[in-house]
């Protein structure tokens, strides 16, 4: 039975306390991360969110990725192994300032 209570749980409690709280009537949750330092992370995760199987995944390793961010890791690395290696590459040159400004 798919419970994303417990996923989200499983996901974290190795190395953080895990608080989840709703949020509001619309189902939203309020994840809290905490170690002996204080807080570490903090996410609203919405009831589409948390229901869909897919898209709890991706919100873990969202917070994983920002977690390691902050922490200065290399990004790259957890990157790589978050897409099974599929990282598209980086294109140089210049950057349409008009373009993005419509969009």
């Amino acid at each position: 039975m798919y419970n994303p209570f417990e996923i989200l749980t499983d996901a974290f409690q190795a190395e953080y306390r895990v608080n989840l709280s709703l949020e509001g009537p619309g189902g939203n949750i309020m994840l809290t991360l905490t170690n002996d330092r204080g807080v570490v992370a903090r996410r609203m995760i919405s009831a589409a969110q948390r229901n869909d199987p897919v898209r709890l995944k991706r919100v873990i390793e969202s917070i994983r990725l920002g977690i390691a961010i902050e922490n200065g890791h290399k990004v790259g690395e957890l990157l790589t192994s978050m897409t099974g290696g599929h990282v598209a590459p980086v294109r140089s040159g210049q950057v349409n300032v008009a373009r993005i400004a419509r969009i």
